[in-house]
């Protein structure tokens, strides 16, 4: 984990990661207190499942990989404590063996995971791939891939009371087959989904919890939706369940679907983010496409992602064409932020050169005022040596670019 400021500069950093034992992996989330919680798995190994009721044979790689979380108080520029944690490692049901820790019947204990659920062999059980905190409720929000669900846990607690019942689920949804034996494959909504979150206090919908349902091998056909739904929240602040012993809503509202749906299948990563406007912003991560939609459904903004592992793609000629098209230019989410943005306050937000380096009839058009004249030369000059500027893309500002900014003098159509 690294925090950088305005200017660059590397101001704290912090590694968990042990060969063999543990590793941090694909998110984070800063809290109001300055402190960060930080999803993790840690190793278990055969022995270790066996003994807590899991299935023999069913660990072909001789361990298993569950999820856990902690919560890091930066202490130094490269260090930090851990002041909490909490481990789906204490928080497991199975019915496997009698004689063994945790045994019950997973259907009469939805707020447990069952170890023997989905046993595909895979070292990375769980997968979670997004975390998000809750200010009000003082509750953490984790997205399981594999399983199609999305937890809830209690941070109100201490390390010691995160271990025991108190850090049972509070609340998941999504695919009540992971829990309960008598729901049916069409309970199923997602598949393959990220970034679950809570929609942001101010905004239409908040409270309610968004999550980009990627479809990933969706029963009728692989395609995306952003859904939404309003969990059933009791004001103690824990989560109403039926009596079917299934956690509702029994439907989701679909945020956005394509028409037809299939036109738009983000089979991996991306997310979406509710406005104060009521659009929502969608990064569709697979293409590093960022594109903002009304409640009907029009894109109204679309923006391509020009920065590649390669460098920065050439923008074509056409308008539509900005980005250019690439498959190296995934992005994992992304966040909008308005203008006044608290952040933004005493920082020059003035706009600069574009990113993506134009190929069109004006080339050499740094100002980027239809012309090449004196202000586009002087720019150059201003600018030898540093990189802004850079015509040709060689990373450079010389007289390689002075050159074409003279043959190019007055020829903007």
């Amino acid at each position: 984990m690294e925090r950088f400021n305005w200017d660059g500069t590397l101001e704290w950093s912090f590694r968990y990661s042990e060969t063999g034992l543990y590793k941090s992996h694909h998110d984070i989330q800063p809290l109001p207190n300055g402190n960060v919680l930080i999803l993790a798995w840690e190793m278990k190994s055969e022995q270790e499942c066996l003994d807590v009721g899991r299935a023999p044979g069913t660990l072909k790689s001789g361990e298993l990989w569950p999820e856990h979380v902690i919560e890091v108080m930066p202490t130094g520029f490269d260090s930090g404590e851990i002041v909490w944690e909490w481990h789906v490692w204490d928080h497991l049901i199975q019915d496997h063996d009698s004689l063994l820790p945790n045994y019950g019947q997973p259907t009469d204990y939805p707020n447990r995971m069952n170890i023997n659920y989905s046993a595909d062999n895979n070292a990375d059980w769980l997968h979670a791939n997004a975390i998000h905190y809750n200010t009000e409720l003082d509750q953490i929000m984790l997205s399981l891939h594999r399983l199609g669900e999305i937890w809830i846990i209690d941070h109100n607690t201490t390390t010691e009371q995160a271990a025991g019942p108190a850090g049972d689920l509070l609340y998941r949804w999504g695919n009540p087959q992971v829990y309960n034996r008598d729901a049916e494959a069409s309970d199923r909504t997602f598949f393959g989904q990220h970034d679950a979150h809570w929609i942001q206090n101010g905004h239409p919908g908040h409270g309610n919890i968004m999550v980009f349902n990627n479809g990933r091998e969706r029963p009728e056909g692989d395609y995306t939706t952003i859904d939404e739904f309003t969990p059933p929240l009791l004001s103690d602040g824990t989560y109403q369940i039926g009596a079917d012993g299934m956690y509702g809503p029994e439907d989701v509202e679909i945020a956005y679907i394509a028409d037809p749906p299939t036109s738009f299948f983000a089979s991996f990563i991306s997310g979406a983010q509710r406005l104060p406007n009521g659009n929502t912003f969608i990064c569709s991560g697979p293409w590093g496409e960022f594109f903002e939609v009304t409640p009907s459904g029009q894109t109204v903004w679309l923006y391509r992602n020009p920065v590649t592992s390669n460098g920065i793609l050439l923008q074509g000629e056409l308008p539509d064409n900005q980005g250019g098209s690439s498959t190296n230019n995934r992005t994992f989410r992304c966040t909008l932020y308005a203008p006044d943005f608290a952040g933004f306050e005493g920082k020059d937000m003035t706009s600069d050169l574009p990113i993506e380096t134009y190929t069109g009839p004006c080339l050499a058009d740094l100002d980027g005022d239809g012309d090449i004249g004196v202000n586009d030369l002087l720019f150059l000059l201003n600018s030898w040596g540093t990189g802004a500027g850079d015509i040709q893309g060689d990373g450079r500002t010389d007289v390689d670019d002075l050159l074409l900014v003279i043959a190019d003098f007055g020829a903007c159509p």
